[in-house]
């Protein structure tokens, strides 16, 4: 048989270019709005949207709509409108005051967040690496509100040690905020503070997970598990789609693990 062949070539959409939406309940809209093309999304999307009319008032929507007819926008539009994005509150952000420690790790005083980043004193973080059943690594992307590296790929869970707490303390506190679970965490490795951590003295936890996640929308923008096998890969050939800090935690975690299983 006559067989033409074509080239398709896809290029990444700009993060930017869509509005901030909760992605796992656009797809099950999407998927639900599709499951039988030719019934009204009123009909289908029962479960999720209790006064269509209202709905389609507020986003300008024909009320007999099907899903054929709403265009990309639309659908997060009413993603939107089930479940509204959160911004982080920026003012508690900003009064944040974190541990400023010297070379060795030590307190010297506390400081705000600007005053730390602004002028990249040493302070403490944590990062934590959540695995599933699968042996699977959870990746956040990181919130576009974030002042720093906002969009990329981070660890599971991470964020500064604040206040007096400590770095287990903090570890605690960072994966319930974010991913809203609490599992037993296993304390690795301390990477040291560099112009590649942001000045970070980061010691990093590992996790099992046999639930779910339930990510904090107002904390990151979205989330994959992902093989530690396709993660190497993906670090390798664009480490520009990953925060620095995490690319440290990355490369020492996988170290370790070829340490071990030479023992």
């Amino acid at each position: 048989p006559d067989v033409d062949s074509a080239l398709v070539r896809i290029t990444p959409r700009d993060a930017l270019e869509l509005p901030e939406r909760d992605d796992e309940l656009l797809m099950k809209l999407i998927r639900c709005g599709f499951s039988q093309r030719r019934k009204q999304l009123q009909r289908l999307l029962r479960a999720y949207v209790a006064d269509w009319n209202d709905a389609a008032s507020n986003l300008d929507l024909n009320p007999k709509a099907r899903a054929e007819e709403l265009s990309l926008v639309q659908w997060i539009g009413l993603a939107n409108y089930i479940a509204p994005t959160i911004r982080p509150e920026t003012h508690a952000i900003k009064d944040e005051q974190f541990p400023v420690v010297d070379e060795m790790d030590r307190v010297l005083r506390y400081a705000g967040r600007s005053e730390v980043h602004g002028n990249n004193l040493y302070h403490r973080a944590v990062h934590i690496l959540i695995f599933n059943d699968a042996a699977e690594l959870y990746l956040q992307q990181r919130s576009r509100w974030k002042d720093r590296h906002p969009l990329l790929w981070d660890s599971s869970a991470a964020g500064h040690v604040s206040g007096a707490e400590n770095y287990d303390e903090a570890a605690k506190r960072e994966l319930q905020e974010e991913l809203g679970i609490n599992v037993p965490l296993e304390k690795l490795l301390k990477v040291s503070a560099s112009p590649q951590t942001g000045q970070e003295f980061i010691w990093l936890y590992r996790g099992q997970l046999h639930g779910n996640i339930r990510p904090n929308r107002s904390e990151l923008e979205s989330g994959a598990f992902v093989a530690p096998t396709v993660v190497d890969g993906w670090t390798v050939a664009r480490p520009e789609n990953f925060a620095p800090g995490f690319l440290q935690c990355w490369q020492a975690y996988r170290r370790r693990e070829r340490a071990v299983n030479l023992i």
